[in-house]
């Protein structure tokens, strides 16, 4: 054989090796059908904003309820990595937020956020990734249905306003007593008109009169003006549905105006700032919310948040811990990360919560059924009374 040809040969093998080479994985390269060893869920809420104080509770409650979660083996096999991001209480960041989470983090679900209009402003964004979202104080009904429609990948733990509402104005006509009421409401936001038009609705068809009924906008801290009009009103009860800071701020001026009539709200009321806030001035005043703070079944919970957080739990962080039993649970009868099947399964979920137990309606995707708790307070205290259905 010539020199000429064994070169040729040796050639032909060099590339015929090389290629080869070129045609396979390198042993520590993973097939691509492999699954992450990591799977994400997403949070979102306001982390900055008069609301902060809810959404880090929330945020700590989720992060906690998985860290546990994983250090017992993890969920079907796999680490649950949870990615948060903040609203800033803006319903355009929230869909900036979930846009992200769905295309870039690729998270299996979303819990979040608490606000109503923020969870409605959602809706598309998880409709075109396919991609399920568990509100958790989010109580518009528009939240999961519009015009007769179930959003196909909208969910929520808590009732809805028609419900508080009727709650609200069935206790203050049936129980209290109160035959004429005022309302105080925020016009520019989804939740407060909610509440507003169902305990109006509620409260003269049972033969209550509304003797006032006056608005003011988010951002405002001035309310004089609409609280002696509804001074001259003579109400025994003023509905005041918006949230716990706005609350604060009306309930202290409506005492310095003399105004001694009962005040009631929703659950945008319970937080520790209310308490720091206006303690002397909203002491006998009763609102609707989703559990006794009390209750036997929540204790452990808020031992174990006050020990790692060294803050108490707020009304958001017990209908986070839900959002996450009812996120694990449809994982797990699903028995898959697929997004599309977990919502399959949510859509059928039952679970014995610590707010409740929370049965899935298919039709509406909210939890039907849940009693509400009213609550007073007390000495600075929020003090349980009882359970209470709308009727």
């Amino acid at each position: 054989m010539s020199k000429r040809v064994v070169l040729l040969a040796l050639a032909t093998l060099l590339t015929l090796s090389l290629t080869l080479a070129g045609c396979s994985k390198p042993a520590d390269t993973p097939a691509e059908s492999k699954e992450p060893e990591v799977v994400k869920v997403g949070w979102i809420g306001s982390l900055t904003g008069d609301q902060a104080v809810w959404g880090t509770c929330e945020l700590n409650t989720v992060k906690m309820l998985f860290e546990d979660i994983n250090k017992n083996g993890g969920l079907l096999g796999k680490q649950i990595e949870v990615v948060g991001y903040d609203t800033r209480g803006d319903a355009t960041e929230a869909v900036n937020a979930v846009k992200r989470l769905t295309s870039q983090d690729k998270v299996v679900a979303v819990i979040g956020p608490n606000a109503s209009g923020q969870a409605i402003s959602i809706s598309a964004v998880l409709e075109e990734m396919k991609v399920p979202d568990i509100a958790t104080v989010a109580t518009n009904p528009k939240v999961t249905v519009v015009d007769g429609k179930t959003k196909p990948f909208n969910f929520r733990v808590c009732f809805i306003d028609p419900y508080q509402g009727a709650v609200a104005a069935g206790y203050a006509y049936d129980v209290l007593g109160f035959k004429k009421a005022a309302i105080l409401y925020d016009v520019a936001d989804d939740y407060s008109q909610g509440l507003t038009e169902f305990f109006e609705k509620y409260f003269v068809e049972k033969g209550g009169e509304i003797v006032a009924k006056e608005a003011f906008k988010f951002g405002d801290v001035d309310f004089r003006p609409q609280l002696s009009k509804i001074k001259n009103a003579g109400p025994e009860v003023i509905f005041m549905p918006y949230f716990f800071k706005e609350v604060a701020l009306s309930a202290n001026q409506a005492r310095e105006l003399g105004i001694n009539a009962v005040l009631m709200g929703g659950d945008g009321w319970p937080s520790e700032v209310l308490l720091e806030m206006a303690k002397d001035a909203i002491e006998g005043s009763y609102f609707v919310n989703h559990l006794d703070f009390d209750d036997p079944d929540v204790q452990e919970f808020k031992a174990a948040y006050k020990a790692k957080y060294n803050l108490p739990v707020e009304l958001n962080g017990y209908l986070a811990y839900d959002a996450v039993q009812l996120l694990v649970d449809a994982i797990k009868r699903a028995n898959s990360f697929d997004p599309v099947a977990i919502r399959d399964a949510l859509e059928t979920a039952q679970v014995k919560g610590i707010t409740g137990q929370i049965n899935i309606s298919k039709d509406t995707h909210n939890p039907e059924g849940k009693d509400a708790a009213i609550i007073k307070i007390v000495d600075g205290q929020y003090v349980f009374q009882q359970k209470y259905s709308a009727k």
